[in-house]
């Protein structure tokens, strides 16, 4: 395919054919302050990569208290400060229960974690850990996730 063919199918035609991305919110749970600050990730069900906490909007709450109820419930997050002003988004693939991938874009919420549970709604699906925000950017997979947290 000549380039300027090429460049008119991946500019113009494709993009046509592509479904909006999908949204979803994230917790940054973090404790501590300057080199002792730490955030929470888990793991995700599926493939047990590691993760912010994070789902789809809720009916009834704001995207911020969706990701703080994601928070309570993907990690145990019981008390903590919620930030209702997001740092930032990243865009990753989802793979929907009926077998599909959807594209998402996740917006982002600091939530400063207070008191953490040990027993919560998916305490037997998930491992969560503490980690510094650089050591956090290595183990996750996402680009622009890995940039927010290296500037957290």
């Amino acid at each position: 395919m000549s380039s300027l063919l090429k460049q008119a199918w991946e500019e113009v035609v494709a993009p046509m054919f592509q479904r909006p991305n999908r949204v979803q919110v994230a917790a940054l749970c973090y404790r501590g302050t300057g080199d002792d600050k730490e955030v929470l990730l888990v793991t995700s069900r599926g493939t047990g990569r590691w993760i912010l906490p994070k789902g789809w909007p809720m009916d009834g709450k704001n995207a911020a208290e969706a990701a703080r109820q994601e928070a309570w419930e993907e990690a145990g997050v019981a008390k903590g400060q919620l930030d209702h002003a997001p740092i930032g988004a990243f865009e990753s693939e989802k793979e929907m229960d009926f077998g599909g991938i959807a594209r998402c874009t996740t917006t982002v919420f600091p939530l400063k974690v207070e008191k953490l549970a040990d027993d919560f709604p998916e305490a037997d699906e998930r491992t969560r850990t503490w980690v510094p925000a650089e050591q956090a950017a290595d183990m996750v997979k996402e680009r622009e996730l890995q940039k927010i947290l290296q500037e957290f």
